[in-house]
Parts: C-alpha cells; structure tokens; sequence
C-alpha cells in the first residue's frame, strides 16, 4: 500500500463513523435495526467526495495566486 488518500475519502473511517452513529442512536432510544451501514457509508463517501470537488473548484476559482 503505497498510495494515500486524505482521510475523509476512507471506506474504513466512513463505515466506523456510522458504526459509532448507530451505537449513539441506539444508546439514545431511536431505531436503528433496519440501518443498513454499508448504504449509509457508501452514500456519506459519496457526498463527502461531491463536496470535496466543489470545494475544490471554487478554491481555484477564487484563488488570488497562480500554482507553481
């Protein structure tokens, strides 16, 4: 494994969030027996990687110096 990825791009720290989430919930009283956390992680991974685009482009957009 010789390539990195910021943190936020990971499956395995995406699935143990939501992991945690559900043990809160759970802990607190709502109803988590039909969670399906691979979904959940799959689709949080997404929208965080969507997010981190735009971000991105609207960094460069408004950036007031050029990239060496």
């Amino acid at each position: 494994m010789t390539e990195s990825k910021p943190w936020y791009l990971s499956r395995t720290i995406w699935a143990s969030m939501v992991t945690i989430a559900a043990a809160a919930a759970g802990i607190l009283g709502y109803p988590v027996d039909g969670l399906d956390s691979a979904a959940v992680s799959e689709g949080l991974l997404n929208a965080v990687t969507a997010v981190s685009g735009l971000v991105a482009i609207f960094g460069r957009i408004t950036a007031k110096s050029r990239i060496n």
